[in-house]
């Protein structure tokens, strides 16, 4: 009998043993679908009854009705983005996949966009994957109906994601936007930067790793299916560098090494495409020492691909500079500390900070605890990029308070890089060709970036959970809060301070900083000639587009002496007179709750919507918010080598306030300084709406001190239902206006073939 029990439970344990290894190695798991579509095309009415809208509010203040104002998204993740999978997974508190299907219903029914664009990271399409996103998408244009009337309008793209482990080699991340969907429209297979430290993940997860994350939940099917995902990428072939991308096989997974490889090969395709760097500022993977000024170079940008920027996501805000930086730099090279300034405290200053007050508390010499402050400093600076701050072992929020954030900033990204920053793009100019210098010329986009398949969640400020990414709030079934231990007054060597990997995700941390810095997402305007993927595109490239924060804020900004008559955002043009502007804004509806009485006879089944939408869907009211004031912001681009770029932007220039009773605001101004500074200029306008409540606009939740400075953190939600809201002023950026100075010479501003001569040029 004892025999029998001892060869049954041996047969379980290798039975277990088996199903453990099949498991880890992604042989039980279910593939990663693009899942299946639900909704159908909204009925034309609801359509027409918001164009009637728009057109009322554009004749209160006066704009022209020949283009109407689109809104849009293009920037969603699906589940099949390695980091939405991560985050979708229980183990780190999520919601389960979130597949290409689910994007398309959440677009049309209850975020009500005109447009949306999937951009998935490449790194991870497959060409399976890469297949099941391109037949999901053209499903759901197949359901819009016409093309000259579609309801919706479902662009195909992906993300190149790209990070340097130091300033020198880091270009970060870019979106790419195909035109069409037709096979002989676009290029054979997504193109993906090379794998890096902090996009290579996969390297952290290897077998053995895999097999104990099915372990530990062996009741958790999803577990299996990630395994599944993961050897999938696995066993894709990688293409051949040195081939040409047309002549490589259509289901290898091709890089490109940086964003001048990247435009080549879109060149050598030669597909309509756009390219649209985004979060610049951000320092949640940017090197601190990092700027643009290394990517204003002929060989790293094509203004005929990359002529947008994403100025604001859910992710942060990338628009504003800053004097202060993260880190300096000496004459030879070597990163040294900032001192805080009252406005901002560096991170690595922060780090020397923390030692110091521990070395203290246990008794200390202050001469010891001022030189073990000055090595955490070191150790912070020579640690790489994303582990640095883990060579102060152990560092809570309420120690790190917020050091490295961006005090004055609307909606900051996270450790904000000031370097990174749009306004320090626009400052910039190459001078490679001494007779022929150029100069960005970027027009804005808003996006969400969200990583659950839900395009512009920023059309209500709820489900924090659900409508922002990353949130650690200790929700989740693995939280266990950490026992409270004594820290080391001694800061880690940088090769002892290791970077987070999977694990991370099932611990709970003391921290919940970065989980403040998610916010809903913003949106991309267009006015476009008509409801078309074609006047769509046209409006993209033509830079006639605008940025918000989420709310569908209607925006005009218009030259109004230029060359050829008036010229609207995004235009750029030589004057030899005083330039002229003209403003107009009319501010968001007010949101109803619920979701309106067509989405609820006529789209998708009840728990189809309570399971995307949440119970709440874009349902505007006939009252609109108050436009509160405009503000102008002018940029003064370098006119010579290494010109300080500090007095070079103005933000604001001007500030005007609004007589806005809900019905908008419209007004006019000049540039008087514009010929005696005998300087190219740029100008754009911001539309600020009066104060409502965000999620996570609390950021920080700082308690400070008569001098303002930071003496506590609160971060931590008390609930599942607190979304952390706190008043902000909503907004839209227009696109810039690039005014040239022209000494009167009589020269058109654009040659015949509309390129511009202060933007580089491509040969095909």
């Amino acid at each position: 009998m004892r025999v029998r029990i001892g060869i049954a439970a041996l047969s379980l344990l290798l039975g277990y043993g088996a199903f453990m290894l099949a498991g880890g190695l992604g042989r039980l798991g279910r593939p990663e679908g693009p899942g299946t579509i639900e909704g159908d095309r909204l009925p034309p009415a609801v359509i027409e009854e918001r164009s009637a809208a728009q057109r009322g509010a554009a004749q209160t203040v006066g704009a022209s009705l020949a283009k109407s104002i689109l809104f849009g998204d293009l920037h969603v993740h699906t589940s099949v983005s390695l980091d939405a999978m991560l985050i979708s997974l229980p183990v780190g508190g999520g919601e389960g996949t979130r597949p290409q299907a689910d994007a398309c219903d959440f677009a049309r029914y209850c975020s009500a966009l005109d447009f949306w664009s999937i951009t998935d990271h490449a790194e991870m399409l497959t060409p399976r994957i890469w297949q099941d996103t391109l037949a999901s998408v053209r499903e759901c244009q197949a359901r819009a109906g016409g093309a000259s009337d579609p309801d919706l309008v479902s662009f195909l793209g992906w993300e190149w994601t790209q990070i340097g482990a130091s300033a020198a080699d880091h270009y970060g991340h870019r979106n790419v936007i195909l035109r069409q969907l037709e096979d002989e429209g676009i290029p054979a297979r997504p193109i993906a930067a090379r794998p890096t430290r902090a996009t290579d993940l996969l390297g952290e997860i290897e077998l053995p790793a895999r097999i104990a994350m099915v372990a530990a939940r062996p009741r958790d099917a999803r577990m299996r299916d990630f395994a599944r995902y993961l050897r999938e990428q696995d066993e894709v072939e990688r293409c051949e560098n040195d081939v040409p991308t047309r002549e490589l096989p259509r289901d290898c997974m091709e890089t490109a090494a940086d964003p001048g490889v990247l435009q080549a090969k879109l060149r050598e395709w030669g597909h309509p495409a756009l390219v649209i760097p985004h979060g610049t500022a951000w320092g949640i993977y940017t090197p601190a020492d990092s700027g643009w000024e290394k990517q204003i170079t002929n060989a790293l940008h094509d203004p005929a691909l990359q002529g947008l920027v994403e100025i604001y996501s859910g992710h942060g805000n990338s628009e504003e500079y800053r004097a202060w930086r993260p880190v300096l730099r000496t004459e030879g090279g070597e990163r040294t500390c900032p001192a805080p300034t009252p406005d901002y405290v560096p991170l690595c200053w922060r780090a020397g900070e923390i030692i110091h007050e521990r070395c203290l508390a246990r008794g200390g010499a202050p001469i010891e605890c001022a030189t073990r402050a000055e090595q955490a400093r070191r150790h912070f600076l020579a640690a790489l990029e994303l582990a640095n701050e883990r060579t102060v072992p152990g560092a809570s929020e309420q120690e790190w308070l917020d050091a490295g954030q961006c005090r004055d900033c609307f909606l900051p990204s996270w450790y904000h890089r000031p370097l990174g920053a749009v306004q320090y793009m626009l400052a910039l100019t190459n001078f490679e060709a001494a007779t022929q210098p150029w100069r960005f010329r970027f027009g804005f986009i808003g996006s969400s970036d969200v990583h659950t398949g839900r395009p512009g969640t920023g059309y209500k400020e709820y489900a924090r959970r659900q409508m922002t990414d990353f949130q650690r709030d200790g929700a989740g079934p693995e939280a266990a809060p950490r026992a409270a231990q004594p820290q080391p007054a001694r800061s880690l060597p940088p090769e002892e301070a290791r970077l987070p990997g999977f694990g991370d995700l099932s611990q709970d941390r003391d921290d919940q900083r970065l989980s403040a810095y998610f916010f809903t997402g913003g949106l991309v305007a267009v006015h476009a000639a008509a409801r078309s993927r074609e006047a769509i595109w046209e409006a993209l490239e033509q830079r006639e587009v605008y940025a918000t924060s989420g709310p569908r804020i209607l925006l005009w900004f218009d030259l109004l002496n230029g060359p050829h008559g008036e010229a609207p955002m995004g235009a750029a043009l030589a004057l030899a007179e005083t330039p002229r502007f003209r403003v107009r804004a009319v501010g968001s509806f007010v949101q109803q709750a619920g979701c309106p009485d067509f989405v609820n006879a006529s789209g998708l089944a009840p728990a189809r919507l309570e399971a995307l939408c949440r119970g709440e869907c874009y349902h505007p009211s006939d009252e609109r918010r108050r436009i509160t004031r405009i503000e102008v912001v002018r940029i003064r681009p370098q006119a010579r080598p290494g010109e300080p770029v500090d007095a070079l932007i103005e933000d604001p220039w001007h500030t005007f306030g609004c007589p806005d009773a809900g019905g908008g605001c419209q007004l006019e101004f000049d540039d008087p300084e514009f010929l005696g500074a005998a300087r190219d200029a740029v100008y754009y306008v911001r539309a600020i709406e009066e104060p409502s409540l965000a999620v996570n606009a609390k950021g920080l939740g700082c308690e400070r001190d008569g001098a303002g400075t930071c003496t506590r953190v609160d971060t931590k939600p008390t609930g599942t239902a607190d979304d952390r809201l706190a008043e902000i002023e909503e907004r839209a950026w227009s696109s810039p206006i690039f005014v040239d100075f022209d000494p009167g010479s009589g020269a058109p501003p654009l040659d015949a073939e509309g390129s511009d001569p202060l933007e580089p040029g491509f040969a095909d």
